[in-house]
């Protein structure tokens, strides 16, 4: 190895030191002090204590002596077979069935119920008319679904119309009859 005098390795060991401590001085920047004093907490008197109601003497009787348990069998009991249902004719008057809730609508004024069945009767024929231009074409599984949804809303504002149930006849028309103009456009 290479001997360095003792003064260049006590030089360089300085100038490292000095190197590494960085800056000689050193700036310190503080915070300026808050410029709204803060008010001094208010002090308030504790909380007084809850006067609890004196304790209520109860009588109380001794409980009876616990009766001794049963001895509980070592074996368990075998559960007998269960019995066969006895299977039932039918009868001849079965349950009646229970009748469907009643559909709550709004009571329209004569004129907008004529209107709503004017607007209804309108839908319908046009959705059946566009569903007989669909009838002898080969339809795509798109198409073939967009039947299908449409006479399901058809069958579903007859049974409005049956229950006498306008507003819903209504919009379940309006239904089939974009539905059927889509798929006319789709040809």
């Amino acid at each position: 190895m290479h001997k360095m005098p003792r003064r260049q390795l006590f030089v360089l060991l300085f100038a490292t030191a000095l190197g590494a401590s960085g800056c000689g001085t050193k700036h310190v920047v503080r915070a300026a002090p808050p410029s709204v004093s803060t008010p001094p907490p208010e002090e308030t008197a504790p909380m007084p204590q809850p006067t609890l109601p004196p304790p209520v003497e109860t009588q109380t009787e001794e409980p009876p002596p616990e009766a001794p348990l049963p001895a509980t069998p070592s074996l368990p009991a075998k559960r007998p077979a269960p019995r066969p249902r006895p299977q039932q004719a039918e009868s001849a008057d079965p349950a009646p069935p229970k009748p469907a809730p009643p559909q709550i609508s709004p009571q329209l004024s004569p004129r907008d119920l004529a209107a709503a069945q004017g607007n209804t009767t309108a839908n319908i024929k046009k959705a059946e008319e566009n569903l007989q231009l669909a009838s002898g074409k080969q339809l795509s599984a798109a198409q073939t679904d967009l039947v299908g949804k449409i006479n399901g809303f058809l069958g579903q504002a007859h049974e409005a119309i049956v229950a006498d149930d306008w507003i819903r006849a209504l919009n379940l028309a309006e239904k089939a009859r974009v539905l059927s103009t889509e798929l006319v456009k789709s040809f």
